[in-house]
């Protein structure tokens, strides 16, 4: 690679690595292994990087993959959640106890359901953003969510609204 490109490579990882550990760590529930999973994303993104048109969506592809095959490699299913962070978010849910109870329900989807919410509502992605990231059609990525979101009602037993903080795509 020449300087420049070493040079855009760089930018693109002080804009974005940060996102993309959080994106790792919402998907293993843990930090060191959302930096492990970020660094081995970030060496093939940079093998590639000449030729990716749009390297966010390709490293988020990655992520979501890697995270993906750790679990299965563990031999188990891995139920996690919501990252740790160094710094306290805002309670945007109301009280600890209901934060906590999100993310143990959370914590209890399958990993293809905790994927498709966290892509949609935490970072915001369109579902054939999150469909492209998961490898996915984006009527999987509507289905998913959907009974993803559905499941979070019944185990957290609260209506529609305050599962998904207000925001609801219609099917």
């Amino acid at each position: 690679m020449s300087p420049a490109d070493d040079e855009a490579f760089e930018a693109f990882v002080r804009a974005h690595g940060t996102t993309l550990v959080r994106l790792a760590g919402a998907l293993t529930g843990n930090p060191d292994v959302s930096e492990e999973v970020v660094q081995s994303a970030l060496e093939r993104v940079f093998v590639r990087w000449r030729r990716l048109d749009d390297p966010l969506a390709y490293s988020r592809q990655v992520v979501v993959n890697l995270c993906r095959d750790r679990g299965r490699g563990a031999g188990r299913r891995e139920r996690v959640g919501l990252p740790r962070t160094d710094s306290p978010a805002p309670d945007v849910i109301g009280t600890r106890d209901d934060r906590d109870q999100l993310v143990r329900a959370v914590r209890a989807l399958p990993y293809r359901q905790r994927a498709v919410l966290v892509l949609r509502f935490w970072h915001d992605l369109t579902e054939q953003q999150a469909a492209d990231a998961l490898g996915i059609r984006a009527g999987t990525v509507k289905s998913q969510t959907s009974r993803a979101l559905q499941r979070l009602r019944q185990l957290l037993d609260t209506p529609a609204t305050q599962v998904t903080g207000g925001r609801h795509d219609p099917p």
